[in-house]
């Protein structure tokens, strides 16, 4: 049996979701499998349009904060949020959204990118994933 890999991503803030997708292809370049359970304002951005609204989660300064982090990735060459995201797909990991979560905060699939969505669960979803894994995180 593989090894797995799987991340509640429960925050929505850019520097939280960075760790989720770097962590996650990260696992799979190891020859793991991966799986990002998006729940909250974590399932936030997976929107349409989405991905980069997310806040710095400290020292955002209304934006500018989030501006200045941008600017360093980029002269860092750190890949985008986008370029992650659609590495971590290819890469053969997987993406479950949380339904409570979109019938509290009143989500709809059709307002979630779901080419990227593979699943659809509640708690028992995560916790069949989860039960098997090497790596859980909650992020």
């Amino acid at each position: 049996m593989t090894e797995k890999a799987t991340l509640i991503v429960h925050s929505g803030d850019m520097d939280k979701i960075y760790s989720a997708l770097i962590i996650g292809n990260g696992a799979l370049s190891m020859g793991m499998e991966a799986s990002l359970y998006f729940t909250f304002w974590g399932l936030e951005r997976l929107k349409k349009d989405g991905l980069e609204k997310g806040p710095l989660s400290k020292m955002n300064m209304g934006g500018l904060g989030k501006k200045m982090i941008n600017s360093r990735m980029k002269k860092a060459n750190v890949a985008s949020l986008e370029r992650l995201l659609q590495d971590y797909k290819e890469l053969g990991g997987k993406i479950i959204a949380c339904e409570m979560t979109m019938e509290i905060m009143g989500v709809t699939k059709e307002e979630l990118r779901q080419e990227l969505i593979d699943e659809y669960g509640a708690v028992g979803t995560y916790i069949q994933e989860a039960r098997d894994s090497k790596i859980t995180l909650f992020i």
